[in-house]
């Protein structure tokens, strides 16, 4: 990637449809919460990735386990 910037194009944009503005909240919701997701401390030793008690995963490598 460079730094240089893409000039704006001569012609305006058209306007978005609902559906767009709607999967444009939507992603940025989605960023925001990967931005207070990535601030929070890390737990040592847990599982990785999402919590297993919300998706019932009591099940790692064969073996079941709970807490």
């Amino acid at each position: 990637m460079s730094d240089a910037q893409t000039p704006e194009p001569d012609e305006p944009r058209k306007p978005l449809s609902e559906a767009a503005k709607r999967a444009l909240a939507e992603a940025e919701e989605r960023r925001r919460q990967a931005e207070a997701d990535a601030e929070r401390e890390k737990e040592l030793g847990g599982p990785k990735g999402p919590e297993p008690t919300r998706f019932g995963d009591w099940e790692k490598k064969g073996i079941t386990y709970d807490f």
